[in-house]
């Protein structure tokens, strides 16, 4: 595992490629179809990497590291961070759709792109429908990425899973999937998420140190991985 002092390091040099207009991996995309502010897109590799990355990762790497779980920490956030304007990025692998969204400036949601942030939180297994969401779980998520940003990383959040319906969520459980039975999901309070370049372990960690509800570690092999549930309950961890 990288030592914080080689991860902020990385962090630096990433930063320092964006001034040189080096394009990081997963910055491309090709042309998009819009539903309001949503893009659908069939995302586009980019082959180049940030040199300056690279240069600042230690050797063995291959460009990848693993940041230390103590450096992720919301709580060590100051007011400025919560007061300026809330721009979010995410992806639904499900529905192949993407989305950038100012959805929060001077201390209120901006109705528009919140509506748009519900409709891509849809339940695409039933029938596409749709349902106002916690705005707790819109600031969790965005506090993440905007969080992993100070170091970097620029990925979108994945959006897995957002709202259920009680049918949908059925289903998932006579199915063996994991799945409360009275499960968040179902009242627009719970997403389970993936973000780029953050394995479950670390992802999970920093989501929790937020303290806005449940937390859930759901690890699997394969060059995905698994994913984290975060939701605006009660504050717990579990694994599944």
């Amino acid at each position: 595992m990288a030592s914080r002092r080689d991860f902020i390091q990385r962090g630096v040099g990433l930063t320092a490629a964006s001034f040189l207009s080096v394009p990081l991996i997963g910055c491309a995309s090709s042309a998009p179809v819009r539903h309001g502010n949503i893009t659908t897109t069939t995302p586009k590799p980019v082959k180049q990497m940030a040199r300056a990355a690279e240069q600042s990762a230690p050797s063995g790497t291959g460009g990848m590291m693993e940041p230390p779980p103590d450096i992720f920490d919301a709580q060590a956030l100051d007011l400025e961070f919560w007061l300026r304007p809330r721009t979010i990025e995410v992806t639904r692998p499900a529905s192949k759709e993407r989305a950038k969204l100012l959805y929060w400036k001077d201390g209120e949601i901006i109705q528009s792109a919140y509506e748009d942030l519900c409709h891509l939180m849809r339940d695409v297994n039933g029938g596409n429908e749709a349902r106002n969401i916690d705005p707790k779980l819109f600031e969790t998520l965005w506090g993440t990425q905007a969080f992993v940003q100070r170091y970097g990383i620029e990925s979108p959040v994945e959006i897995l899973s957002g709202y259920r319906t009680p049918a949908s969520n059925a289903k998932l459980r006579e199915a063996g999937v994991p799945a409360a039975r009275q499960s968040l999901h179902m009242v627009g309070r719970a997403a389970d998420i993936r973000l780029a370049n953050l394995n479950s372990e670390v992802l999970g960690g920093l989501v929790r140190s937020f303290r806005q509800g449940g937390v859930g570690f759901y690890y699997r092999a394969g060059p995905r991985g698994g994913w984290i549930h975060a939701d605006t309950g009660l504050q717990r961890t579990w694994k599944g």
